[in-house]
């Protein structure tokens, strides 16, 4: 009879196999012109992620587990901060840093309701979500329309004596002004979260974006940088923080242990927890109102398998947008192509093109000329947040603000869009894009 380890390694192979046969003929069919989609994202993956996925599920730890402690380690190292945290979204990672922000244990500098946030409304919803579930004010400022991310010199003009906190986006992958924003945070004592979903690997000043504030958050959602399916993580340097981001991401609890662990602090039936009785079980005791966002061991499996390539993946970024932003140039008078910020090394999330004023044409009509053409196209997520419909439920100078004019907001969500230069992308469908936003701006020009 065959023992488990033999059979397993049989399971295994056969895995592999069926990588081979199925999923890599797929990976590497040739591109052809106008038949071939080009995607603006998609999973880049080979054997290693498949074999790790299945022995995962055949030690059929469900929930967190080994895994999950692997990747969160790799991350944080990658990352260089003390600790990384594995979630179940990058939205869920945004939602866990808004909250752990708002626990008593930081006194006097939590986050209250009626509390500020500053943010912009050129963004992904679930940057500014957070705050508005909680009670606290979202306070929009503008774009810089060279970079789509915070325009710096509005940041003075939108504190207030209520503001907390600095909490945005780097735009697709490109930095927003962090020494700028960091000294303004630090000069006023407000928490910076960096969204560092579209931008993991991105540079600013020789330092990964997501490590330069308080907390930074990543998504792991198939069209990112790397991939576990679904998949989040916070990481930070501040132990204080470690502490809030554990409790409020596993139920509110107190207790540290890991998932199947007991009595790690050898004081389980000792302490005195609030008005509970003296020796209340310490695992089942609550510091906060928290969630359950953890993320499955077998996500986190195929997550350390991506983290090996993750280098790769970068350079892949930037080859692909370099390639396009050469292919494109000449163009600028019709179209705005996309600039790193200064002293900043983007990793590219996508490739930003804005239509410029007085062109005779739209940003709809080039979107569905290359649609047509099977190019997948997308918008800077939700263009001008405040014009969406859930913003109709809230009110102006009560629930949220907004500070002066949101000016280049309103061309971003009128005339820009983006393409894709995810690592799966090869260099015959860079060149059939620019290719093609040639073909329609001469037909128009």
């Amino acid at each position: 009879m065959k023992n488990a380890e033999v059979l397993k390694q049989e399971i295994l192979a056969k895995t592999r196999e069926y990588y081979e046969l199925v999923h890599k003929p797929v990976q590497e069919a040739p591109f052809e012109p106008g038949q071939s989609r080009v995607a603006y994202a998609g999973r880049v993956f080979d054997e290693k992620e498949m074999i790790n996925l299945v022995d995962s599920s055949l030690d059929f730890w469900l929930t967190y587990g080994t895994y999950s402690r692997q990747f969160e380690q790799k991350l944080a190292e990658y990352l260089g901060v003390q600790w990384a945290f594995l979630v179940n979204s990058g939205s869920s990672a945004n939602l866990l840093a808004f909250f752990a922000l708002t626990s008593p244990l930081l006194q006097d500098r939590r986050i209250k309701r009626g509390d500020e946030v500053i943010t912009v409304a050129a963004g992904f919803p679930t940057t500014v979500a957070p705050a508005v579930q909680f009670g606290a004010v979202p306070v929009f400022v503008d774009v810089d329309l060279k970079t789509c991310n915070i325009d710096v010199q509005q940041l003075e003009s939108a504190v207030s004596p209520k503001t907390k906190a600095v909490m945005i986006a780097h735009t697709l992958g490109n930095p927003f002004d962090l020494k700028r924003v960091k000294a303004f945070c630090d000069r006023h004592n407000l928490w910076l979260v960096e969204d560092n979903c579209d931008a993991l690997g991105s540079k600013y000043d020789g330092k990964l974006t997501g490590t330069w504030g308080d907390i930074g958050t990543s998504s792991f959602y198939p069209p990112h940088h790397m991939t576990m399916g679904e998949g989040g993580a916070v990481y930070t340097n501040s132990h204080l923080l470690k502490r809030i981001l554990l409790s409020i991401r596993d139920w509110g609890r107190d207790c540290w242990c890991d998932s199947g662990h007991d009595n790690t602090c050898g004081n389980r039936f000792s302490q005195q927890f609030g008005t509970l009785p003296l020796g209340y079980d310490h695992k089942y005791v609550y510091s906060h109102f928290g969630f359950n966002l953890k993320v499955t061991d077998m996500q986190a499996a195929i997550g350390l398998a991506q983290l090996e390539k993750f280098p790769s993946f970068v350079e892949k970024r930037k080859q692909n947008f370099n390639r396009l932003k050469s292919a494109l140039a000449g163009l600028e008078k019709n179209i705005a192509l996309p600039e790193a910020t200064q002293s900043s090394d983007p990793s590219w999330f996508g490739f930003l093109i804005t239509v410029n004023d007085g062109m005779p044409f739209t940003r709809n009509d080039i979107v569905e000329y290359l649609e047509n053409n099977r190019i997948q196209t997308r918008n800077l997520f939700a263009g001008n947040m405040t014009r969406h419909p859930m913003f109709q439920t809230l009110t102006e100078g009560v629930d949220y603000r907004i500070c002066g004019k949101l000016k280049n907001t309103e061309k971003v969500m009128n005339d820009s869009f983006w393409l894709g230069v995810y690592p799966g992308m090869r260099d015959e469908a860079v060149d059939y894009m620019a290719e093609k936003i040639r073909e329609f701006i001469g037909s128009r020009a």
